[in-house]
């Protein structure tokens, strides 16, 4: 039975098929990031050392493809410095999986949800700026996105930084999200945060994802795309709110 398999009760692998689905006819429809989506959602009802693991897991299999099909565009110049503050990024990530309380996990992640909602809702432009901006970007989008799986937003102010143009921006954060997913999950694995119910329920779930990018691709709707992502924008912040909510209230 896949409720054994996955040790999850019936109710809890229906919500999370629902919500990758979800997550990813989004990303179809708009581009936007599924995990961003995703992740505070599961996190209501899945522990963070569970829910990041198999994201990072469904996630990178889209990666792998995308960064081979693009890599004669990439921009290395401006990648390479990203990467050594990366990886230090992930390490000091893994362990406070490791070592930090849950509740106060989920704390920071409904913390950094509100904040990236107030910053997409903003109107605040991004000019050029210089590789020494590879620092800070390389070191929160690698703990950012070893913590919550959503590390993509410092990559891709830092690429905007850069100002490069739309076809060197998809292949070159595709090809960081490779070594940054790849680190990642090494990561995980040499943590043991790879078990066979992380396995099993990244198994279940990536036929769901390929289903929810198919829909939103074939989605024939008309969509404002700026209205369309200030909608998803006050979700995630309610969504972070009540992440809030719930780990304030464990402490009580």
């Amino acid at each position: 039975m896949i409720v054994d398999l996955v040790q999850l009760t019936a109710i809890q692998i229906i919500l999370c098929i629902s919500i990758i689905f979800i997550a990813y006819a989004v990303k179809g429809l708009s581009g936007f990031g599924s995990g961003l989506i995703a992740i505070p959602l599961l996190a209501f009802i899945l522990p963070l050392t569970l829910v990041v693991p198999v994201l990072g897991l469904l996630s990178y299999s889209g990666t792998l493809l995308q960064s081979f099909h693009l890599r004669k565009k990439v921009v290395w110049r401006d990648m390479l410095p990203l990467l050594p503050f990366s990886f230090l990024g992930i390490v000091i990530a893994i362990w406070l999986l490791v070592n930090v309380d849950a509740n106060s996990l989920v704390f920071a992640l409904g913390c950094f949800v509100v904040l990236y909602s107030i910053y997409s809702l903003s109107s605040i432009s991004v000019h050029t700026g210089g590789r020494r901006w590879a620092i800070l970007a390389g070191s929160c989008g690698g703990m950012v996105g070893a913590l919550f799986g959503t590390g993509g937003p410092f990559y891709v102010i830092y690429l905007k930084l850069r100002q490069l143009n739309k076809d060197q921006f998809r292949a070159t954060i595709a090809m960081i999200f490779l070594f940054d997913g790849g680190a990642r999950m090494a990561g995980y694995a040499f943590s043991g945060f790879y078990t066979s119910q992380v396995l099993w329920l990244a198994a279940i779930l990536l036929p769901v994802l390929f289903l929810g990018m198919y829909a939103g691709h074939r989605l024939h709707i008309r969509i404002d795309q700026k209205r369309f992502n200030q909608v998803i924008s006050i979700l995630l912040m309610v969504s972070g709110i009540m992440l809030i909510i719930k780990s304030s209230a464990a402490w009580i």
